[in-house]
């Protein structure tokens, strides 16, 4: 069977992103290997950390459980710092992902992209998605790596800026619904993201619209493993099954080389 390789930027991007994405194909048989660029150091500091535990320690531990849950055969850290939002003290640190060597880090990826024979790897749009540097840090690596390790099967996770537009109008006009997707009215997905440009890409540039809500249990599961990040009061743990599939059932894709209107595709298709 062939192999997928999920390439993400911090720990729980694996389950918002691609965690439907990454159980179906465990489900299906497929070899599913995670690798995580930074160590998450950066995210939210819960309360309850252990004497001589650090948030590294825990979203490690988070990762693992989420891993388990969602059927991944294969977790690998590469162990660089979280470099933080845009314009963050910590992206001048050297350490940190955005300020990686491409080539090295590149590499290191095309290793175990040769290593495990991929057949298909995801990672982010040109953008990350949303402008995080460390997601256009993966975007750049990943692309690179592919190249590096001859898989032409590159796949990026982006947001479906139409779907989303369309899901916000209906919430604004359900209560039950905008009651249980807390923020979304707030949230204009024409207005700048992180690094300024509207989240995602229009539903014209994507190639994937792959169906994951048989495996949306699983995503709700693994999301929940990271509560350091994601709290039980969380409006992603609070939706109702029926809502949670309307709203995450879907993960979209640009397999590079194609273009949108996006179809319902598999990534093994």
């Amino acid at each position: 069977m062939p192999t997928l390789v999920c390439f993400h930027a911090h720990p729980d991007d694996e389950c918002l992103a691609t965690g439907g994405t990454i159980a179906r194909a465990s489900a299906e048989g497929h070899r599913v290997v995670l690798v995580v660029a930074t160590d998450g150091a950066y995210g939210e500091v819960p309360s309850d950390l252990q004497p001589g535990e650090t948030l590294v320690d825990r979203r490690f531990k988070e990762v693992t459980a989420s891993a388990e849950v969602l059927g991944i055969s294969r977790l690998e850290m590469l162990g660089y710092k979280d470099s933080g939002m845009t314009g963050w003290s910590q992206n001048a640190d050297p350490l940190a992902f955005i300020n990686a060597d491409i080539e090295v880090a590149a590499n290191r990826l095309a290793e175990i992209l040769c290593e495990e024979n991929a057949d298909a790897l995801t990672i982010y749009d040109w953008h990350g998605n949303y402008g995080h540097p460390d997601h256009i840090a993966v975007h750049k690596i990943g692309d690179r790596a592919a190249s590096l390790a001859g898989v032409t099967n590159v796949f990026e996770m982006t947001t479906n800026r139409d779907a989303f537009r369309r899901m916000r109008e209906m919430a604004l006009s359900n209560p039950e619904i905008l009651s249980e997707t807390e923020g979304i009215g707030d949230f204009d997905p024409d207005g700048p993201a992180d690094d300024g440009n509207p989240m995602g890409e229009p539903e014209s540039a994507i190639s994937h619209r792959v169906d994951v809500q048989k495996y949306c249990d699983q995503k709700k599961l693994a999301i929940a493993c990271h509560k350091s990040q994601i709290t039980d009061s969380s409006f992603f743990l609070n939706m109702t099954d029926e809502i949670f599939r309307l709203a995450f059932g879907t993960e979209w894709f640009i397999k590079q080389g194609e273009t949108g209107p996006p179809r319902d595709r598999w990534i093994f298709d």
